[in-house]
């Protein structure tokens, strides 16, 4: 499997109902309505997200690896 770049990542969690709130550098901090959880997606070119970093996004947002 491909891991997915961060500018991935964020076209994701956008269908799945997240919202970019701010951008902080390379930074995009995303939050959902309802919702104290923020993520912080770093958006470096299309550069892969590091195994670790991905997974701990997908849980913090509900999202699962099926679904990239």
């Amino acid at each position: 499997m491909r891991w997915p770049s961060g500018k991935e990542l964020a076209r994701v969690l956008e269908h799945h109902g997240w919202s970019l709130l701010r951008v902080h550098g390379s930074h995009h901090i995303y939050g959902r309505p309802g919702s104290v959880v923020r993520l912080s997606i770093p958006i470096h070119g299309n550069k892969p997200l590091k195994v670790g970093l991905l997974k701990h996004l997908l849980k913090q947002a509900g999202v699962e690896e099926k679904d990239l």
